[in-house]
Parts: C-alpha cells; sequence; structure tokens
C-alpha cells in the first residue's frame, strides 16, 4: 500500500499552480472558494448520476423477474471476490460505507482524500452493487464527492483549512443527488459530518447542494426517489401505534449496529493476507439468498417503492426484513464497499410496512394502510441507525413533499433516537472508525477550542521500547530514563505503554527473560491527541496512574507523534521546577 505521505507527494507534481494563480489565490481566496463550490456541486452532481445510472443498469441483469437463478447465486459471490482483491491490493482505502472514511479526511487528515481512492471507491462501489451486493450507494457517493472537493482544492492551491472546508461542500452535494433531497443533504453535511449545524461553512454547503440537485434535475429529471400516495392521519390513536413503530425501530437499530460491529471485528482480527478473499465470504451468503429469496439482491429500492404503495404482502415484508438484516451485516463486516444508508431505509420501510400492516387487518377504520407506516419507518430506522434524525425528519418530508407526514415521523424519530442512544451510546459511524484505528473527535472536544492543547506540551518521543525486548534489558533502560513510563512499539507502531515499576516487579517475579509482549499484550493503552485540552491530558493521566502519555495520531492509533508528560503540561503554566525529575532538564 502507497503511505498517505506519498500518495501527497506524488499528485503534488500533477498540477502545481503558477506564480499568478497562487497570488490570486492568496488575495482573493474567499471569491476562488465560492467558485470552486460550484464547480464542485456541478462535477459531484454529475459523478453521482452516472453512479446512479451505473448500479441501475448492471443490476438490472440480476433482476429476479429476468435473471436465472444460477446468476443470483453465481454473481455476486465473482462479483465480491474479484472487488476484493482489487480493494486489498490496490485500493485499501475504498472498503465500507465511505462516511467514516470522509469524518477522518475532515478530522484527522488535513483534508486529503487522494486521488486514487475516489476512483478505487467509485468503480470497486459500482460494481459491487451491481453484483447484487445488498448495501447503498449514498455513503460511498459522500466520500467520492468530499474526495473530488478535497483533490480540486489541493490542484487550485488554496489554503489547508479551505480545502478541510471543502469536504462537507462535496459531502453535502453528493446526497443531494444521491436522494434528490438537497435540503436533508444540507443538514447531514452539518449534522453528521462537520457535527455543528451553526458551521460557518453552511452557506458553501447550501450552494454546493443546490448546485449538485439541479445537475441531477437536468440529467435525469425531477422524479422523486420514491413514489408515495398522500399520506393520511386515520384516528389520533395511530399517534400510539408510531411510538411503537419507533421503539421497535429503535430496537432494531442497535440489534443491526451491534450485529454489525461485533462481526466486522471478528473478520477485523483475521490475518491481514486473508483480506483479499474475506468479502466473497458475504458474497457467498449473499448469493445463497438470493437463490431462494431473490428480493434481497442489490439496494432493493423497487420493493420498498412497492411497499411504501401497499404493493407487498404481510409475510414477504417479514422475510425481506429478517434476510436483508443478515445479508447487509455480513456484506458489510466481510470488507464489500458499500454503505448503510439505502438498507437502513429498506429495513425501516418493511419494519413499518409489518407494523402497519398488522394494525391495519385490527383496526381497519382506525389505522392507515402499511404504506404509512412504511414510510415513517424509513425515516424511524435512518434515525436510529445512523443517528441524524434532523436529516431523516427532512428527508422523508422532501422524498413525500408532504407535511402531514412530519409529526408522526418526529414522534417515532424521537423515540427510536432515544432508544438506540441509551442501548448503544456509541454512533455506528464513530465506532467504525475506530475499529479502523481512526479516533474521531467528540463534540465535546471540538467545542473547548479555546483551551491549550496537547501539541503545545507534546515533546519528541526519543526513548522507545521494542516488544521484543527482555524485561531486564527494558528495566535497564527505563532506570536509566528521565520518565517512569516509556512507549512500547511492534511492527504496526506503538502498541503499549509500560511502567518502571511494572517492569521491576517482573523482574522481581522471575521474569528476566520474558519479553514485553506479556505485559502488553490485548491490552488498549491510554493515550492522547494532539488537539485535545490539556484538561483532558490531565484527567486522562489521573486515571491512567501514570505521570507520561503517548501522543498518537487521530487518523492511525499506533502513529506515535510524541509524548506529553505531566512535567511538561505544569511548565507551560509556569510550574516546572518543583516537579523536575532528577537529570531531567525540559523538553
Amino acid at each position: 500500500m502507497i503511505s498517505e505521505a506519498k500518495e501527497q507527494k506524488n499528485e503534488g507534481r500533477w498540477w502545481t499552480p503558477s506564480q499568478r494563480w497562487a497570488a490570486l489565490v492568496k488575495h482573493r481566496e474567499e471569491q476562488v472558494f465560492l467558485l470552486v463550490t460550484l464547480l464542485i456541486g456541478a462535477l459531484v452532481g454529475m459523478t453521482v448520476v452516472a453512479f446512479i445510472v451505473l448500479t441501475e443498469r448492471f443490476g438490472a441483469r440480476i433482476d429476479a423477474t429476468v435473471a436465472p437463478a444460477w446468476r443470483r447465486l453465481f454473481v455476486p459471490i465473482v462479483g465480491s471476490l474479484s472487488m476484493g482483491f482489487l480493494l486489498y491490493k490496490y485500493f485499501p482505502d475504498a472498503r465500507g460505507s465511505g462516511v467514516p472514511q470522509t469524518k477522518a479526511a475532515l478530522f484527522a487528515r488535513g483534508g486529503f482524500i487522494s486521488l486514487r481512492t475516489v476512483l478505487g471507491k467509485f468503480f470497486c462501489t459500482s460494481a459491487t452493487l451491481a453484483s447484487g451486493i445488498p448495501l447503498g450507494r449514498e455513503g460511498p457517493s459522500v466520500q467520492v464527492g468530499a474526495g473530488i472537493a478535497s483533490i480540486l482544492g489541493r490542484w487550485l492551491g488554496l489554503s489547508p483549512e479551505k480545502v478541510k472546508s471543502l469536504i462537507p461542500v462535496g459531502a453535502a452535494a453528493a446526497i443531494a443527488a444521491a436522494f434528490n433531497t438537497p435540503l436533508a443533504a444540507v443538514l447531514f453535511a452539518l449534522e453528521e459530518v462537520v457535527g455543528d449545524l451553526h458551521a460557518p461553512v453552511l452557506g458553501s454547503v447550501v450552494l454546493a447542494s443546490a448546485t449538485s440537485w439541479a445537475m441531477l434535475r437536468l440529467l435525469l429529471g425531477n422524479d422523486p426517489l420514491f413514489k408515495v400516495p398522500q399520506y393520511q392521519l386515520v384516528s389520533p390513536a395511530e399517534f400510539l401505534i408510531y411510538a411503537v413503530l419507533g421503539l421497535l425501530g429503535g430496537l432494531l437499530s442497535v440489534a443491526f449496529t451491534k450485529l454489525l460491529l461485533k462481526l466486522r471485528e471478528r473478520f477485523l482480527r483475521l490475518p491481514r493476507k486473508t483480506m483479499w478473499f474475506q468479502p466473497a465470504i458475504g458474497g457467498v451468503a449473499v448469493g445463497i439468498m438470493g437463490w431462494f429469496v431473490p428480493q434481497i439482491l442489490g439496494v432493493g429500492y423497487s420493493y420498498v417503492g412497492q411497499v411504501l404503495n401497499g404493493g407487498m404482502a404481510l409475510r414477504l415484508m417479514v422475510l425481506l426484513l429478517v434476510l436483508k438484516l443478515f445479508a447487509v451485516v455480513i456484506s458489510y463486516a466481510s470488507g464489500n464497499a458499500g454503505g448503510i444508508f439505502g438498507p437502513a431505509l429498506f429495513l425501516g420501510a418493511m419494519l413499518g410496512g409489518t407494523i402497519g400492516g398488522i394494525a391495519h387487518s385490527y383496526f381497519p377504520g382506525h389505522v392507515a394502510n402499511a404504506g404509512a407506516y412504511a414510510l415513517v419507518g424509513m425515516g424511524t430506522a435512518f434515525a436510529g441507525i445512523v443517528r441524524a434524525p434532523m436529516t431523516s425528519v427532512v428527508m422523508i418530508f422532501e422524498i413525500t413533499r408532504d407535511y402531514a407526514v412530519i409529526v408522526p415521523l418526529m414522534i417515532s424519530n424521537l423515540v427510536s433516537f432515544f432508544i438506540s442512544s441509551r442501548l448503544q451510546p456509541q454512533p455506528i459511524y464513530e465506532v467504525l472508525a475506530y475499529q479502523d484505528g481512526i479516533h474521531l473527535p467528540t463534540a465535546e472536544s471540538r467545542i473547548s477550542s479555546g483551551q491549550r492543547r496537547v501539541f503545545q506540551a507534546m515533546r519528541p518521543a526519543t526513548e522507545i521500547l521494542r516488544v521484543e525486548m527482555t524485561m531486564q534489558d527494558a528495566c535497564e533502560k527505563a532506570r536509566a530514563s528521565a520518565l517512569n513510563a516509556l512507549p512500547v512499539s511492534n511492527e504496526k507502531g506503538i502498541a503499549g505503554i509500560v511502567t518502571l515499576a511494572a517492569l521491576e516487579k517482573a523482574v522481581a517475579d522471575g521474569l528476566s527473560g520474558a519479553t514485553l509482549t506479556d505485559l502488553i499484550a490485548g491490552q488498549e493503552f491510554p493515550h492522547l491527541h494532539s488537539d485535545q485540552s490539556l484538561t483532558v491530558a490531565l484527567e486522562r493521566m489521573g486515571a491512567a496512574g501514570l505521570d507520561e502519555l503517548p501522543v498518537v495520531s487521530r487518523a492511525d492509533v499506533h502513529k506515535l507523534e510524541g509524548i506529553v508528560a505531566l512535567q511538561d503540561v505544569l511548565k507551560l503554566y509556569g510550574f516546572a521546577s518543583q516537579i523536575e525529575h532528577p537529570g531531567h532538564s525540559g523538553p
């Protein structure tokens, strides 16, 4: 795999702005940024349209109504196997959804998304979805849109901060074209990607979303994603049923999230050399299910449309709800390229249709048909899984263009969001990023922007122990150090931190010849990130009982950037002289 630094260096050779252009950007960066925003909206809109056309046109070849059974079995297997090899060999950053990677680019990688990743995400996801793997195209569209924005910003010589600001701009443009919902796209970019509804980039996000939506309308027309009948509230008693739908939607969201995360964690534990064929495991499972129940293949928006219009039997909705849940979980966890937006809407529609169908069969004069509940169920599952409740409400409103659906949707979404937040406190995208070694900042850490930061007290890590060292050798090196704890590294990078006291105890217990692996194996080590506040640093030192903590990259938890010692923090506040270790003269 080419390192990120090498990719940045190589891309810098392709296009270097002239001195005249650089001067223009320097003095009129705001105006250039505005023009780039318009260009991003147009380019991302055209790219997402191509994405939609490719996946739908080729996906139709395994449609249940025309494709023979053998094709439904083998195409998902062959597609996932071939794409798994390409993802492993050439496009390692193009796996999965794309939303966690987009947030990582914004918060941990300085707005950098490589051209290689954009191309890999587009073509590998297109081929994966066209082969019948039941994942979504909207999440990958977000990464592709953000990548186009990142590449343009860098090629045009914008400042690093402006390049970072273009990430949510590209993400909003992608969602606007993928869902045909420009307002929901703005909310998603601010609510989920940036995490701040009052972000300064709001104007540019709105402009890019509108431009991308206009491009979609120009190329594909203004048809909504789903055509649904006019919504009607038959009786006020239905609000109780919508609350029950919210409760069940929250439980479904928790089950989906926990199952996906646990299964993905197991796949990540497998040897790295198996990564190229891991996606085929999902392909085999999907192929077998598709042989018997072809409706689970692909994104399945056509079947969602059937449910919304009351054209699907209750038993089939229940069957698709269960099978689609497992098909999506194993497809995503095994490493296929695709998102969870579409699957969330599919599962929500089947759940809502099931609840509505049962309620309508018992109380036909007081309950609307199943289609109304399927519509609300889509937003309910989206709010519980993706954790973007405002985006969910506005998205369903834009899809239906019917204001009457808002109140039931808000009730169901609120209950679902509450249940999922309580039973699964960490949002799915944050945990997915964490599993990849990317530590995204929390909302609290982003708010405390005025505090002093870890990087202000950080020193280079010049003393590092290796896991192959014996306890005796490590103990002698630690005794000669001015620090009470030293980081330990392996072939991946930093793997833990050990204290002098722990080493001396191991030697005293007769483990002098044992390696440091025994002290750090299977443990998550305490650490800091350079953009965190010193308050967090002191809290973590106290919780860990350590005077020093390693500082690691948000993009790679094993990449050691330095260390922070207690005396360094206190020295920054003018209290160094009282607590210097013997022989230590400061950073």
